[in-house]
């Protein structure tokens, strides 16, 4: 497979949840939250079969398309259903369980693909699928989603299951008047726009996330080999994803202990400004490594370690914020829609930038996607100073009236 072969795993991949993130937007609103989910599990399984009993380029093609259904239908439910389950003091530590999972499935495929055939590799990762619906199905569903279907029994069963107590009156009773207040607003497609708090609310989560797909880490994420092996760095490319895609997975880890102590906007403001910085280290190597007669042997250890330092910078902000902070700016009303058209910006970022990524190193050197990505988050350090607002043990509801009354800092 060629490089520009390689890129097109991507483009198919995140076109395919373009495709799919509104389809299952719907189902989040008509049959509920848990068994949209559930449905998650089905196309996962088939595509991790197509890959591995595929014997041609189309059929990897193919199994990359099914993937991108599932991408969609996880980036379009699953934030909603964490936003609504998690009481306000733990919202920021186990709603970045979700950036950990997908981090860890990167390091695990890295793992396995290291040491394995693509055919085992897959095999391997169709498990995963069938344990999340076996486990997943004990769940319940989403005391908010209950409460807007008027189910204030199965509402008040939920979030005794949720908070492990049976002391759920005063939270429901809370919980029901925010809800009702909540959708008694328009929620149509154009009230995102035309609406103050919701435009406030869409400014915020599409600066955020497009920010966070700026800084690169789609592209260095899908050409984690190809980026260390024209490095000339001397550790092999298979063991510098590994040990990439590895600390991505330990500094989300203690995500959890920090998103609540520090504050959602001064992680944002600190991780674009070690991005910046970093980044444009590795573009004035890459430059005088790819365009200029100086040695720089003494240097090949600094695209990995910088790459590291640049993982773990990421990690505390930009690997955290967006995701957490998407499933606490909407109101429940237009919340189903809002994820909608946050996961169809996600995905055609990545696409857009990996192949940016491909055309520019193909045809200009690797030092420039760098250049390109370290202005970016120059950019982004302005858009977390002067937007980004702070979340912090707020409710969703309060989160709404700050919104509501302007008050975002």
């Amino acid at each position: 497979m060629s490089f520009e072969e390689a890129s097109y795993l991507t483009v198919i991949q995140s076109a395919a949840a373009i495709i799919s993130s509104p389809i299952f937007a719907k189902l989040l609103n008509s049959i509920g939250r848990k068994p949209t989910i559930l449905i998650i599990a089905i196309p996962q399984f088939i595509a991790w079969i197509f890959i591995a009993f595929g014997n041609s380029l189309t059929t990897l093609y193919l199994g990359r398309a099914i993937t991108g259904i599932s991408d969609g239908a996880a980036f379009t439910t699953v934030p909603v259903y964490i936003g609504e389950i998690l009481e306000p003091r733990l919202r920021g530590n186990l709603g970045s369980l979700l950036s950990f999972s997908i981090y860890f499935g990167q390091f695990f495929i890295n793992v396995i693909g290291a040491y394995a055939s693509m055919k085992v590799s897959a095999l391997i990762c169709g498990i995963f699928p069938i344990v999340f619906f076996v486990s997943f199905i004990c769940m319940p569903e989403s005391p908010y989603y209950l409460l807007m279907r008027n189910k204030t029994d199965a509402a008040r069963n939920s979030l005794k299951r949720l908070r492990m107590t049976n002391n759920v009156e005063e939270e429901l009773i809370k919980l029901t008047a925010d809800v009702q207040r909540q959708i008694s607003e328009s929620n149509s497609m154009k009230d995102l726009f035309v609406i103050d708090s919701n435009r406030r609310a869409m400014f915020i989560a599409i600066g955020l996330r497009v920010a966070h797909q700026l800084s690169g880490i789609a592209a260095f994420s899908v050409y984690t080999q190809y980026l260390f092996e024209k490095s000339g760095s001397n550790i092999s490319e298979s063991i510098s994803a590994i040990i990439f895609t590895g600390l991505q997975v330990i500094v989300v880890c203690f995500g959890p202990l920090i998103v609540d102590r520090f504050g959602r906007r001064p992680l944002m403001f600190f991780s674009c400004s070690g991005c910046a910085v970093l980044l444009t280290i590795e573009a004035i190597y890459f430059f005088f490594n790819e365009h200029t007669n100086i040695d720089v042997s003494y240097f090949k250890w600094m695209p990995l370690t910088g790459m590291l330092l640049y993982i773990i910078v990421f990690g505390v902000g930009f690997g955290i914020v967006p995701t957490l902070m998407l499933s606490e700016l909407f109101s429940a009303s237009i919340k189903g829609k809002a994820v909608c058209c946050m996961s169809l910006l996600y995905h055609f970022c990545i696409s857009v930038t990996s192949k940016v990524f491909q055309l520019m190193a193909d045809n200009l050197g690797l030092f420039a996607p760098f250049t390109l990505f370290s202005a970016c988050c120059f950019c982004s350090i302005l858009f977390s100073y002067y937007f980004v607002p702070e979340t912090k043990g707020k409710s969703l509801e309060e989160i709404q009236q700050c919104l509501k009354n302007k008050r975002i800092k």
